[in-house]
Protein backbone atom coordinates (compact mmCIF):
# COMPACT_ATOMS: atom_id res chain seq x y z
CA UNK A 1 0.00 0.00 0.00
CA UNK A 2 2.84 2.39 0.85
CA UNK A 3 4.38 1.80 -2.59
CA UNK A 4 1.11 2.69 -4.32
CA UNK A 5 0.79 5.85 -2.26
CA UNK A 6 4.35 6.97 -3.01
CA UNK A 7 3.88 6.21 -6.71
CA UNK A 8 0.71 8.28 -6.75
CA UNK A 9 2.50 11.16 -4.98
CA UNK A 10 5.34 10.94 -7.50
CA UNK A 11 2.90 11.07 -10.42
CA UNK A 12 1.07 14.06 -8.93
CA UNK A 13 4.35 15.88 -8.30
CA UNK A 14 5.52 15.19 -11.87
CA UNK A 15 2.20 16.39 -13.26
CA UNK A 16 2.53 19.69 -11.33
CA UNK A 17 6.10 20.17 -12.54
CA UNK A 18 5.16 19.47 -16.17
CA UNK A 19 2.29 21.94 -15.97
CA UNK A 20 4.60 24.59 -14.50
CA UNK A 21 7.26 23.90 -17.14
CA UNK A 22 4.71 24.24 -19.96
CA UNK A 23 3.48 27.54 -18.55
CA UNK A 24 7.04 28.89 -18.28
CA UNK A 25 7.97 27.75 -21.80
CA UNK A 26 4.83 29.38 -23.20
CA UNK A 27 5.76 32.77 -21.75
CA UNK A 28 9.52 32.66 -22.33
CA UNK A 29 10.51 34.53 -25.45
CA UNK A 30 14.28 34.75 -25.25
CA UNK A 31 17.37 32.82 -24.30
CA UNK A 32 19.54 35.17 -22.24
CA UNK A 33 23.26 34.88 -22.93
CA UNK A 34 26.35 36.75 -21.80
CA UNK A 35 29.16 37.67 -24.15
CA UNK A 36 32.20 39.58 -22.87
CA UNK A 37 30.18 40.83 -19.90
CA UNK A 38 27.29 42.11 -22.02
CA UNK A 39 23.76 40.70 -21.95
CA UNK A 40 22.09 39.56 -25.16
CA UNK A 41 18.68 38.06 -25.86
CA UNK A 42 18.25 35.42 -28.55
CA UNK A 43 14.66 34.73 -29.64
CA UNK A 44 13.85 31.12 -28.80
CA UNK A 45 12.21 30.54 -32.18
CA UNK A 46 15.44 31.55 -33.92
CA UNK A 47 17.83 29.47 -31.85
CA UNK A 48 18.54 25.78 -32.12
CA UNK A 49 20.34 23.44 -29.78
CA UNK A 50 22.79 24.31 -27.03
CA UNK A 51 26.05 22.38 -26.84
CA UNK A 52 28.94 22.37 -24.38
CA UNK A 53 32.23 23.68 -25.69
CA UNK A 54 33.99 20.72 -27.29
CA UNK A 55 36.58 19.90 -29.89
CA UNK A 56 36.67 23.07 -31.96
CA UNK A 57 39.26 22.70 -34.70
CA UNK A 58 40.96 25.84 -36.01
CA UNK A 59 40.60 26.65 -39.69
CA UNK A 60 43.49 28.47 -41.36
CA UNK A 61 43.03 31.66 -43.37
CA UNK A 62 39.78 32.70 -41.68
CA UNK A 63 38.81 35.87 -39.88
CA UNK A 64 39.80 36.25 -36.24
CA UNK A 65 36.23 35.84 -35.00
CA UNK A 66 35.83 32.49 -36.75
CA UNK A 67 36.91 30.05 -34.03
CA UNK A 68 36.85 26.97 -36.27
CA UNK A 69 34.60 23.98 -36.85
CA UNK A 70 33.05 21.49 -34.45
CA UNK A 71 31.42 18.13 -34.97
CA UNK A 72 28.08 18.27 -33.15
CA UNK A 73 25.61 15.40 -33.38
CA UNK A 74 27.42 14.12 -36.44
CA UNK A 75 27.29 17.39 -38.38
CA UNK A 76 29.99 19.99 -38.98
CA UNK A 77 29.23 23.46 -37.70
CA UNK A 78 31.18 26.67 -38.07
CA UNK A 79 31.94 28.19 -34.66
CA UNK A 80 31.60 31.97 -34.52
CA UNK A 81 33.12 33.79 -31.56
CA UNK A 82 30.19 36.15 -31.02
CA UNK A 83 32.24 38.59 -28.93
CA UNK A 84 34.87 38.84 -31.65
CA UNK A 85 32.26 39.22 -34.37
CA UNK A 86 30.47 41.98 -32.46
CA UNK A 87 33.75 43.69 -31.60
CA UNK A 88 33.11 43.54 -27.84
CA UNK A 89 35.94 41.14 -26.98
CA UNK A 90 37.62 43.12 -24.21
CA UNK A 91 39.60 40.07 -22.98
CA UNK A 92 41.30 39.50 -26.33
CA UNK A 93 39.79 36.07 -26.97
CA UNK A 94 40.86 34.56 -23.63
CA UNK A 95 37.30 34.00 -22.36
CA UNK A 96 37.04 30.22 -22.63
CA UNK A 97 35.65 28.83 -19.38
CA UNK A 98 33.59 25.93 -18.07
CA UNK A 99 30.48 28.07 -18.68
CA UNK A 100 31.15 28.55 -22.42
CA UNK A 101 28.45 27.16 -24.68
CA UNK A 102 27.72 26.82 -28.36
CA UNK A 103 24.25 27.98 -29.41
CA UNK A 104 23.17 26.83 -32.85
CA UNK A 105 21.08 28.86 -35.23
CA UNK A 106 17.70 27.48 -36.18
CA UNK A 107 18.12 25.00 -39.07
CA UNK A 108 15.53 26.92 -41.13
CA UNK A 109 18.19 29.61 -41.75
CA UNK A 110 20.24 27.08 -43.75
CA UNK A 111 23.50 28.02 -42.03
CA UNK A 112 25.43 25.35 -40.14
CA UNK A 113 26.77 27.72 -37.54
CA UNK A 114 26.94 27.94 -33.78
CA UNK A 115 27.63 31.00 -31.68
CA UNK A 116 30.27 30.74 -28.98
CA UNK A 117 28.84 32.47 -25.90
CA UNK A 118 30.46 32.92 -22.50
CA UNK A 119 27.47 31.93 -20.37
CA UNK A 120 23.83 31.01 -20.57
CA UNK A 121 21.69 33.08 -18.21
CA UNK A 122 18.38 31.26 -18.64
CA UNK A 123 15.07 32.11 -20.23
CA UNK A 124 13.47 35.55 -20.16
CA UNK A 125 9.94 36.64 -20.90
CA UNK A 126 8.70 40.11 -21.82
CA UNK A 127 7.28 40.80 -18.35
CA UNK A 128 10.75 41.09 -16.74
CA UNK A 129 11.68 44.15 -18.80
CA UNK A 130 10.79 47.67 -17.77
CA UNK A 131 11.64 49.48 -21.00
CA UNK A 132 12.19 48.75 -24.68
CA UNK A 133 14.12 51.13 -26.91
CA UNK A 134 15.39 50.97 -30.48
CA UNK A 135 19.15 50.62 -30.73
CA UNK A 136 21.28 53.60 -31.75
CA UNK A 137 21.67 54.20 -35.49
CA UNK A 138 25.27 52.92 -35.42
CA UNK A 139 24.17 49.50 -34.10
CA UNK A 140 24.25 46.62 -36.58
CA UNK A 141 20.99 45.66 -38.28
CA UNK A 142 20.78 42.37 -36.43
CA UNK A 143 20.44 44.20 -33.08
CA UNK A 144 16.94 45.69 -33.48
CA UNK A 145 16.35 46.89 -29.92
CA UNK A 146 17.56 47.18 -26.36
CA UNK A 147 15.59 46.14 -23.31
CA UNK A 148 16.16 47.09 -19.69
CA UNK A 149 15.21 44.77 -16.85
CA UNK A 150 14.06 45.67 -13.32
CA UNK A 151 17.67 45.57 -12.06
CA UNK A 152 18.69 48.18 -14.64
CA UNK A 153 20.72 45.80 -16.82
CA UNK A 154 20.58 46.58 -20.53
CA UNK A 155 20.02 43.65 -22.88
CA UNK A 156 20.48 43.73 -26.64
CA UNK A 157 18.20 41.55 -28.73
CA UNK A 158 19.90 39.59 -31.52
CA UNK A 159 17.89 38.83 -34.65
CA UNK A 160 19.57 35.60 -35.79
CA UNK A 161 17.66 35.59 -39.09
CA UNK A 162 19.16 38.92 -40.06
CA UNK A 163 22.57 37.89 -38.71
CA UNK A 164 22.54 34.67 -40.78
CA UNK A 165 21.87 36.66 -43.95
CA UNK A 166 24.64 39.24 -43.38
CA UNK A 167 27.39 39.05 -45.98
CA UNK A 168 30.00 39.77 -43.29
CA UNK A 169 28.78 36.83 -41.18
CA UNK A 170 28.87 34.45 -44.15
CA UNK A 171 32.27 35.58 -45.46
CA UNK A 172 34.76 33.88 -43.12
CA UNK A 173 37.84 34.01 -45.34
CA UNK A 174 40.57 36.35 -44.11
Amino acid sequence: MAKRQSLKELQERLARRLTAARAEAATASWLAIEVAGQGFLVPLVQSGEIFPWSGVQKVPFTKSWYAGVASLRGGLFGVVDLAGFLGVDAAGGDRLSMDARLVSLNPTFGVNAVLWVDRLLGLRNPSVFTSVEPTPPEAPGFVPRQLTDAQGRVWKELDLGVLASQAEFLAIAA
